[in-house]
């Protein structure tokens, strides 16, 4: 029997959670949990359960892992440490100034209920920060950057969208190409927020709109747009249809440093990620995670850990053996 896992919430990231477990042999998709109507949910496994989210507390013993889909924002602040009482958990909090405050209270909500809990779960926080820490260790002398994109930036294009006259709208984080090589020169250059990326909008305004004034509100947006150059572009509905339906995203990390008795010789390491479907690559790192929170239990293990405590073998579905005659 493979591992029984459960998933909260069914929205883009709830259905990338569901597709991402179908490609891992070693596990299986037991229920979906919503907050809708569960008749009006349809998920893709014909064999799992679609169950109201009230129901979940009478699972507790059924699922090795619940998965955890909801937002940063407002849901899994709540919902983490609810829920890692009960069930092994992973979810994906991604408010990294609040990782700390969030962390210690999952921590003590799993170590009561006697659970593993794994937060921050992605590529950023996640991969990426996992790159970070190799890369600070490695060059303890040197400079980190983290650029993104070229993608959609989902909490941006809906902040567009609650404008007035505002009917739909995409926004994509975009790098600047000559800050990036300047990096990648070694210059260890010192960027500003504008100098590291810029934003470009596809906007569909509501017949009769004011352009001008949609634009403007746009491009003085605090904490989204006023710190960057922003570019906006109207287009028809049928247009942002036809060439903006995707949500692909990525991103790099790197760390300039220096090596040597006289800090000689030059270093840079790059990570990349270019992503199709964000939410669907986020989802196959929480599901690698999830079998490594069903590992740690099963040994005994109790209470959060983040990326960073949990060694890359326990993400893996083989064995240690394999891994060393094939990958190390």
């Amino acid at each position: 029997m493979g591992i029984r896992i459960g998933i909260l919430g069914y929205g883009n990231l709830g259905r990338g959670v569901e597709c991402a477990i179908r490609q891992n042999p070693d596990m299986e998709l037991k229920a979906v949990f919503t907050r809708r109507d569960p008749e009006s949910v349809n998920i893709l496994t014909e064999s799992a359960k679609v169950c109201h989210v009230n129901e979940a507390r009478e699972w507790a013993e059924k699922l090795d892992v619940m998965i955890l889909c909801g937002g940063s924002a407002t849901d899994l602040p709540m919902q983490t440490p609810e829920y890692a009482g009960l069930f092994n958990v992973v979810d994906s909090f991604d408010t990294h100034a609040r990782i700390p405050e969030h962390f210690a209270n999952v921590d003590a909500a799993a170590r009561k209920g006697g659970k593993v809990a794994v937060i921050s779960v992605g590529w950023d926080p996640g991969l990426f920060s996992l790159n970070r820490m190799y890369a600070n260790a490695i060059l303890p002398e040197g400079k980190d950057y983290t650029f993104w994109g070229r993608g959609v930036s989902q909490g941006h294009s809906d902040a567009i969208r609650r404008i007035a006259g505002v009917k739909d709208a995409k926004q994509y984080t975009i790098p600047v190409e000559s800050a990036l090589e300047s990096v990648r020169a070694g210059k260890n250059p010192e960027l500003t927020t504008r100098q590291k990326h810029t934003r470009e909008c596809f906007v569909v305004a509501e017949e009769g709109a004011d352009k001008a004034a949609i634009e403007k509100e746009i491009k003085t947006m605090p904490n989204y747009f006023a710190d960057y150059d922003t570019t906006v572009h109207f287009i028809t509905a049928e247009e942002l249809r036809r060439d903006h339906s995707g949500i692909p995203h990525g991103g790099l990390v790197l760390r300039s440093g220096v090596t040597g008795w006289e800090k000689e010789n030059k270093h840079l390491i790059e990570y990349n990620l270019k992503l199709d479907s964000n939410p669907e690559f986020t989802a196959s790192v929480i599901v690698a995670y999830a079998r490594a929170a069903y590992r740690l239990s099963t040994e005994g293990a109790k209470g959060c850990r983040t990326v960073f405590d949990i060694a890359p073998a326990y993400l893996s579905a083989k064995s240690g053996e394999e891994l060393r005659a094939s990958m190390l």
